[in-house]
């Protein structure tokens, strides 16, 4: 899968869990099964998201009055770290 491919992938799993088509599990192992994609990132990348994606697996255990992770700002955070991943791989293909 070339790395387009992956963030394609990533985006609609993304927009997948935030419509409630998609249990967070799910997305966890979707965004962790991208390992080509992580391996030729900056190896702080699979650390942020790994972090992301671990907060967001804790805070699913609980509602949301109870958890002090907010579902949608990490979600939001994992946008982010989408578009600055995207980023980086145009910038490794660039001369």
């Amino acid at each position: 899968m070339s790395h387009d491919q992956a963030i394609r992938s990533i985006r609609h799993s993304l927009s997948e869990v935030q419509n409630g088509r998609q249990s967070i599990a799910e997305f966890c192992r979707e965004w962790r099964s991208q390992t080509a994609l992580l391996a030729d990132l900056p190896a702080r990348y699979a650390q942020m998201m790994e972090d992301l994606l671990g907060r967001l697996e804790a805070g699913s255990l609980f509602t949301d009055e109870s958890c002090s992770f907010s579902q949608q700002d990490l979600l939001a955070n994992l946008a982010v770290w989408a578009d600055k991943a995207e980023q980086a791989c145009y910038a490794q293909r660039s001369p």
